[in-house]
């Protein structure tokens, strides 16, 4: 095609969203996705064999789920190889235990708070409370491996060795427990 892009005003569209590329992006998509119940809540399912989950939405260089928790269940300890994310809870509560190189910790994630993680980052997500949970993870790039280590004694020692220097990154992106279905399942 040749001439004027603008002159064809349905080429040049203004009004598309626009798709986040920062870790404060994605931690604001997290949010706003979160906030709108509407958006997810009648997709939530529960499993009592397994963590249920969802992909909600996908956009260049990202993918978000939602994921429900029965009592017990659990993601066991895993990294998402080069994925990194943002998980918040949208209800109940989940406990994170995460390895770095000064030891294993532990934190509780309840409504309203975000986590974020780096690639590599190595943790497991618990439902140790009486009730269901749910909540919403973003990765980037798109999920496409996850390693699982069984337990904390299992992670190999370059696990750890790798991802010495680093620890828990803050302040970049990671999300949590979770393999690469192609549409809503079980896990």
């Amino acid at each position: 095609m040749a001439g004027d892009p603008l002159a064809f005003p349905h080429l040049a569209r203004t009004d598309l969203p626009a798709h986040p590329t920062t870790v404060a992006g994605y931690a604001r998509l997290v949010r706003e996705i979160a906030a709108d119940r509407t958006r997810w809540e009648h997709l939530v399912r529960y499993d009592a064999l397994t963590r249920w989950y969802a992909r909600l939405e996908t956009g260049p260089g990202y993918e978000v789920w939602l994921l429900s928790w029965l009592p017990g269940q659990s993601s066991g300890f895993h990294d998402h190889g080069a994925s990194s994310g943002v998980m918040t809870v949208v209800q109940g509560e989940l406990v994170e235990r995460s390895l770095t190189h000064a030891g294993e910790g532990a934190r509780a994630l309840r409504p309203g708070g975000q986590r974020v993680f780096s690639s590599g980052y190595l943790h497991e997500v618990v439902n140790g409370a009486l009730e269901p949970a749910v909540s919403i993870h973003l990765y980037s790039p798109g999920l496409t491996e996850m390693n699982q280590y069984g337990s904390a004694n299992a992670v190999p020692e370059q696990h750890h060795e790798q991802h010495a220097e680093r620890g828990p990154a803050q302040g970049s992106v990671q999300g949590s427990a979770h393999g690469r279905p192609a549409q809503a399942g079980t896990h």
